[in-house]
This record gives structure tokens, C-alpha cells and sequence, in this order.
């Protein structure tokens, strides 16, 4: 079954007067809010009895908790004192979405800064390695799925490929696909369902059916301009897209049991809201044709 989730608490949900997160999870449940996505963009700082109190609350709520790793974590850096600090960026994030009761981190991968594009994924995919070596000998062995994201800039490594790659280095490595993310980079190719259909096929024929079945999916509407992804949209938006409903028509066909997660700007949970009616459509149309 899909879960639709929401990236952090969306502008209403401080606009009704809440002001802390452990609220978000009847907040939530009362929306028909399936999972709930915890950043430590900015690093991993939450207190564990925090993180306990968090997780105790979204699971009287039956809501699941997963987590996204520092945004400066990168896998191109040539420095090894960087590389194993990139390394125990994961190791807190996991350990905080353990606490939560969770069992996905999502991470970006590298940046490829001055580096050519080939020097840098090849380091990204060495220190890839290195931390599913890592991972394998931790407690975390085969209990965390870390979710590696697609990225919306040119100057970023996440590309489809290259994320398919990655996740094929370790039985812990699901891809996060983030269709906005891929419509900035390539400026604005997703029009159709046959487009996305794409993207699911070539995932399908490189890695195992279960990583595909069981992947990460982030979707927002993002604006970008000729380096890729700007700044991240609402639904509201009808200039950038890309548009959820041809995506949840092929979703519908596969019946698939994804994660999606909503990070619109503000709207999160509006968005997702919406996402899940308009798969319960599809799905709907689906049925109605083999009956």
C-alpha cells in the first residue's frame, strides 16, 4: 500500500497556534497523513528524549517517522577525514530515526564541485562502498534502508543512473526518486505518464523488484532555470510542474508500496492531501476497468 507523507510541518499547522512537532502527529492523523518526514538538514542535534517522546506520540497516532541525513553531506570529497565525517552524519541521522520507531534515511549524495563529472562520481561510489562496510558491520545490518536521492542541480550527483548505480552497492540502498528534483534538472521533461514510465522502467531493469516496489519518492513542484532546480513551488503552480496525476496513473498500474512524501513550500500537508485522493482516482479507474 502507498503511504503519503509530509516533508516537516506545513505553514497551517503553525498558523493553528502549534508550535511543537510531537502535535504534528494528531495533526496528521486527523488529515489521513501517513507518514511524517524529520529533517536534520542542518545537522543532528534533536536531544534522545526527544526523539523518544517524538516517536512515542507518531505511534499512538500509527504514523510512520522517517528522516532526512544533513544537507552537506558529500560523498565527492576527496578528503578522507571528510568522507568519515559524512560517514557518522549517517550513523546519528540512523540512530535518531531508530529512536523514532523508523527505518528510512534519506541522503544526498555528493556535489561534484571543481571535480569533473567522472572524477566525482567515482569518488561518490568509492565512499559509497565504504559506508555500506560501515553499515554492515554496525547494529543497523540490514534494519535501515538509506533512501539515496535524485538531486535537481547540474552541479549535483543524483542522477537517475547514477542513483540506480549506488543503490546497487548495498542490499541497505533503495532509491529516493524526486520527480520534481528530475523535472528541474532536465528542464522540464516530465509531461506525460509515459514519461515517468521511464524512469520506473530503467529502475526495473537494474535493480531488484523489491527496491523499486518498496522506494522513496519525494514530489513537489520546483521552478529552475538552465543550472536546474530554484526554489521549491506549490500545487498551485501551473508554470513549472511536473504534475502528480500522470505519476500516480502509473503508480496505479504497477501497485507498487512507495513512500510519498509532499515537500511543497508550506503546503506540505495540502499537497500530499490532495496526492492521495488523486491516487484513490486512478486506482479507482483501474478497477473499474477489469471489473
Amino acid at each position: 500500500m502507498i503511504k503519503f507523507g509530509v516533508a516537516g510541518n506545513s505553514s497551517s499547522f503553525y498558523a493553528e497556534g502549534h508550535t511543537n512537532t510531537q502535535e504534528a502527529a494528531l495533526w496528521c492523523k486527523q488529515r489521513g497523513i501517513d507518514v511524517f518526514e524529520y529533517s536534520f538538514g542542518r545537522g543532528v542535534t534533536l536531544p534522545s528524549e526527544t526523539a523518544l517522546a517524538i516517536g512515542k506520540k507518531f505511534a499512538e497516532a500509527g504514523i510512520e517517522l522517517t528522516a532526512h541525513a544533513p544537507y552537506y553531506i558529500n560523498f565527492a570529497n576527496t578528503e578522507e577525514d571528510n568522507i568519515g565525517k559524512s560517514i557518522g552524519y549517517i550513523h546519528q541521522s540512523i540512530r535518531k530515526v531508530v529512536q523514532f520507531g523508523g527505518n528510512r534515511v534519506v541522503v544526498h549524495p555528493a556535489s561534484q564541485g571543481k571535480l569533473s563529472r567522472e572524477e566525482a562520481f567515482a569518488y561518490t561510489k568509492k565512499n559509497f562502498t565504504e559506508l555500506a562496510h560501515a553499515l554492515n558491520d554496525s547494529e543497523y545490518a540490514g534494519r535501515i534502508k538509506i533512501c539515496i536521492e535524485t538531486m535537481g542541480k547540474l552541479g549535483q550527483i543524483g542522477t537517475v543512473d547514477e542513483v540506480i548505480e549506488l543503490c546497487g552497492l548495498s542490499e541497505m540502498f533503495f532509491p529516493c526518486i524526486d520527480f520534481g528534483h528530475i523535472n528541474a534538472r532536465e528542464q522540464g521533461i516530465l509531461k506525460s505518464a509515459a514519461n515517468y514510465n521511464t524512469i520506473i522502467c530503467k529502475m526495473l531493469d537494474n535493480l531488484p523488484y523489491e527496491k523499486v516496489d518498496r522506494m522513496h519518492i519525494h514530489f513537489s513542484k520546483i521552478s529552475y532555470g538552465a543550472k536546474g532546480e530554484l526554489y521549491h513551488l506549490t500545487f498551485e503552480d501551473t508554470k513549472y510542474g511536473p504534475e502528480f496525476r500522470p505519476l500516480a496513473e502509473v503508480l496505479a498500474g504497477y501497485g507498487f508500496s512507495p513512500y510519498i512524501i509532499s515537500e511543497s513550500d508550506g503546503t506540505q500537508a495540502e499537497d500530499a492531501i490532495e496526492m492521495k485522493q488523486i491516487f484513490q482516482e486512478e486506482l479507482a479507474k483501474k478497477d473499474s476497468v477489469l471489473v
